[in-house]
């Protein structure tokens, strides 16, 4: 690289008190500094054109940010923390982010199940390791993931992408075949323990959809293989360091970033060829409406957002106390007991109601980052899933769910601090009634989100793109959404042909 990370380390940009809009043009603007609007910025930078990112917050990052939420010194993640998405980006796998001060932490282990045994199920990179304690599941699981983590590279394209002409159709199709169902049939398809059964419950509750509904299994199944191939590894100093880190390689392009600068009507953005959002349907009703042609707008209204999270930040003094002392070797700790209960949990929320025992999602980072916490003390976060909007604190639910695995956790307690739907969605207002995810994850919404249009980015405006989560591929820290919305724009704006990935 001809330009150092030192150079670039002030990725906040510009403040609105010292950038104008007027008499500014450009070829592109993109519309929110979130992980798909700095991935789409990088795209259009890399091929050679001007680009100006405008973030409403302080700093970049969107769902990608890190801050001081409980004690001084103990760095939380506001909301993504681990990033096997990231790692296994075909996008994000090709960027020099390292030489802009980026550098990736992998646990011994990915995830850690613990059980009311005393046990806990691990998900490590090896997978004899994996299926050592599954029992009569343990062939079972190598058969179904072995070929799939031996083809990441090439599956991860066809998959983290909008519908298309596969270049490895019989990949994609054993794929579809193996996964694309829900996960309820899938583990009883291919699981009778409730080792196997457990662990896989987790992974797919992350689709926040019940576990009886299609695409649960796929999901899952994604975040299973990454485990596998790229490890789910975290960014040393908090996830704000990814963010920090595409900010600096895309100024190091020559693009512009303008922090603090809230968009609340799209003209009043500079002169550009092309407008991209990153930002989910209800936003960009609010600042570009009055543009869009008003079937457009009824199907973007229309749009369906999916369930919230409650989340809560620890101050620890000491590590959570596992009783199973395996969990120690996992920043990613998946908190319910088994299938069943995990299942429940996710039914209850889809039915507008909140689980008496949450299916619990835990991070523990410093317990291999010692930057995000004083010597000795550690941080760890939380959340569970919740209806839309709920004003239901969880706390007490939450707490009582680590409790059950890890007796005396809440005697090492320092201090802490909940986030609740409408406190998220403040934060962040593409997180729509807590929805981290940028939409509900059905199949309808699969590979057609926002609406079905034959070029899912692009707008009936001219020049206007969508580049978020609401999206294909869908949420996750990958940037893949704003890589191919980008390359769409390039196509269609500037009759460049799609970068490689």
């Amino acid at each position: 690289m001809a330009s150092s990370y030192l150079e670039f380390v002030n990725v906040r940009g510009k403040s609105d008190k010292d950038f104008s809009v007027k008499n500014q043009k450009y070829d592109a603007v993109v519309v929110g500094a979130g992980p798909n609007g700095l991935a789409a910025a990088i795209v259009l930078a890399l091929a050679g054109l001007s680009v100006l990112l405008a973030e409403a917050k302080e700093t970049i990052g969107g769902g990608a940010r890190s801050a001081e939420l409980t004690l001084p010194g103990f760095t939380h993640d506001i909301c993504s923390s681990i990033h096997p998405l990231a790692m296994g980006s075909p996008f994000f796998q090709n960027l020099p982010l390292s030489d802009f001060g980026l550098k990736f932490i992998e646990p011994p282990a990915s995830l850690a199940h613990p059980l009311d045994d005393g046990t806990a199920v691990l998900l490590k990179r090896d997978i004899a390791e994996t299926t050592a304690t599954f029992g009569t599941d343990a062939e079972n699981y190598k058969k179904l993931v072995a070929p799939f983590v031996k083809s990441w590279n090439e599956l991860a394209p066809e998959i983290l992408a909008p519908l298309h002409l596969p270049k490895n159709p019989i990949l994609l199709a054993r794929f579809g075949w193996t996964a694309f169902r829900s996960a309820e049939n899938f583990v009883k398809t291919y699981f009778k323990k409730d080792r196997a059964r457990a662990i896989f419950a987790g992974s797919a509750a992350h689709s926040m959809i019940p576990l009886e509904d299609l695409p649960s299994a796929a999901i899952g199944f994604v975040l299973t293989l990454t485990a596998h191939s790229v490890g789910w590894a975290f960014p040393r100093g908090g996830t704000q360091k990814l963010s920090d880190a595409l900010g600096a390689y895309f100024q190091s392009l020559g693009g512009e970033i303008v922090t603090n600068f809230s968009v609340k009507n799209a003209d009043e953005l500079p002169a550009a060829r092309a407008v991209l959002f990153d930002l989910t349907p209800r936003q960009i009703l609010k600042i570009a409406g009055h543009r869009l042609p008003e079937n457009y707008k009824r199907k973007l209204e229309n749009y369906r957002y999916g369930a919230g999270v409650f989340k809560i930040d620890w101050a620890l003094n000491e590590p959570v106390p596992w009783k199973a002392r395996e969990c120690a070797l996992a920043a990613t700790v998946h908190v319910g007991g088994t299938f069943e209960e995990i299942a429940e949990s996710e039914r209850a929320v889809a039915i507008n109601k909140v689980s008496e025992k949450p299916f619990v999602l835990l991070a523990q980072t410093s317990l291999f980052d010692k930057t995000r916490a004083p010597a000795g003390k550690h941080t760890a976060w939380a959340y569970a899933h919740v209806p839309s909007g709920s004003t239901i604190d969880m706390t007490e639910r939450i707490e009582a769910q680590i409790e059950r695995f890890a007796p005396g956790f809440r005697d090492t307690i320092l201090a802490k601090n909940g986030l609740t739907p409408a406190d998220l969605e403040n934060y962040n207002a593409n997180y729509i009634g807590g929805d981290i995810g940028g939409g509900a994850n059905i199949t309808s919404q699969l590979f057609t989100r926002p609406v079905v249009r034959l070029n899912p980015y692009s707008m009936p405006t001219k020049g206007f793109y969508i580049c978020s989560s609401s999206t294909p591929p869908g949420g996750g820290v990958h940037g893949m959404c704003g890589f191919h919305a980008a390359n769409s724009v390039l196509a269609n704006e500037f009759g460049n042909e799609n970068l490689s990935t």
